[in-house]
């Protein structure tokens, strides 16, 4: 699919390599440890491993089953990152001897309960970029300004769909009985990226809309959306790039439930002091749906997935998220642009350099 930005710059050469040293994750969980309880917890740091190979380093070592670890998400195999994990506290004093080049547990707690998948607040990502000119540099240091005030697309990133880009489908032949896969993670990671690539087009569609009402005259836009006049002059009225419509399913943001927009003046108050956001559909059961209007414009995006309901699970998920505790500088002498920043769980850092940059995977 054709992705589209929310910046409107040219792309930005310059040199992104995904190791240990220009690539960092740390993960920010949840809550805080209680420092008792039956489940013993580490700060683990790994580089050019996935999360399961490291568990299975940890399980392999210990002889704990890889099932009885806990963690809250799955981190990138290249690059340094750190995460929690947990296991049953009987494991202590096997773990006390682990060693490994690319594994190191830096500490160790205690808790309650196993760490579930989700239970993290986010991630704090370190991105170094080479062969950044000064003129680039003033150019990224403008864009990432912009995304701190305003927010960004939070697109699913290329790692979703496979080297090939084409796992989505996959999931679509599973759905409609055209291909087994017996392995169920595998199974339901297809379907995942199926549903992770119709959000994409429904956000490609939001941003679409975005930029036609913003860089066309009223009569133009509405020829272009096939909108009415009088929708297109309340959608320029609308303050934020991203426009809103009645019947939208939003959520209380960072944190919250997700509800239906049945007042549109009171939301977009909201939405402009970053108290709520919009968000986008995962096809499947049991999950909210838009309504009115709003859900006019996904029939063409999710009809195809309409039949295969009863064999998802549906969710919602932020379709505009934001940047937080931003630092970045640019270092002339080594032609280096470094950048920290916070991203909400199941964000993707690769998508903001995609954004900064306007060049896709990096």
């Amino acid at each position: 699919m054709k992705r589209l930005f929310f910046l409107n710059h040219a792309a930005i050469d310059v040199l992104f390599t995904k190791n240990s040293s220009d690539f960092v994750v740390s993960e920010i969980p949840l809550y805080e440890w209680s420092g008792e309880g039956e489940h013993l917890i580490l700060h683990v740091r790994k580089k050019d491993l996935t999360t399961w190979q490291m568990i299975q380093k940890l399980s392999e070592f210990c002889g704990a089953k890889t099932r009885d670890f806990g963690y809250a998400g799955l981190k990138d195999k290249d690059g340094m990152t750190t995460q929690f994990v947990s296991v049953h506290k009987n494991f202590e004093q096997k773990l006390e001897n682990f060693s490994d080049t690319n594994i190191k547990i830096l500490s160790k707690n205690y808790h309650n309960n196993k760490i579930r998948t989700g239970h993290l607040k986010g991630n704090r990502f370190f991105i170094r970029l080479k062969r950044v000119s000064n003129i680039d540099a003033q150019k990224l240091t403008s864009a990432i300004k912009t995304l701190t005030k305003e927010g960004m697309p939070n697109f699913f990133g290329y790692q979703r769909f496979g080297r090939e880009g084409d796992n989505f489908t996959i999931g679509l032949d599973i759905l409609s009985g055209k291909r087994k896969e017996r392995n169920r993670k595998m199974h339901d990671f297809f379907i995942s990226a199926y549903q992770s690539h119709l959000f994409n087009l429904w956000l490609s569609k939001r941003l679409e809309i975005g930029h036609l009402v913003a860089g066309f005259d009223v009569k133009d836009a509405a020829v272009a959306l096939g909108f009415d006049k009088d929708l297109i002059k309340n959608l320029k009225a609308q303050k934020h790039f991203l426009k809103l419509f009645e019947g939208d399913v939003l959520n209380h943001y960072p944190h919250g439930k997700p509800f239906i927009c049945d007042d549109l003046t009171a939301e977009l108050e909201r939405f402009e002091k970053k108290e709520i956001t919009l968000t986008g559909w995962l096809p499947g059961g049991r999950s909210m749906q838009s309504v009115g209007f709003a859900n006019t414009l996904e029939e063409n995006i999710y009809a195809q997935a309409m039949p295969y309901l009863a064999k998802m699970d549906g969710a919602r998920r932020f379709a505009w998220v934001y940047l937080e505790d931003v630092e970045y500088v640019y270092k002339e002498e080594d032609a280096w642009f470094e950048m920290h920043f916070n991203l909400p769980k199941g964000s993707y850092a690769t998508v903001v350099l995609e954004e900064l940059t306007h060049s896709l995977n990096n």
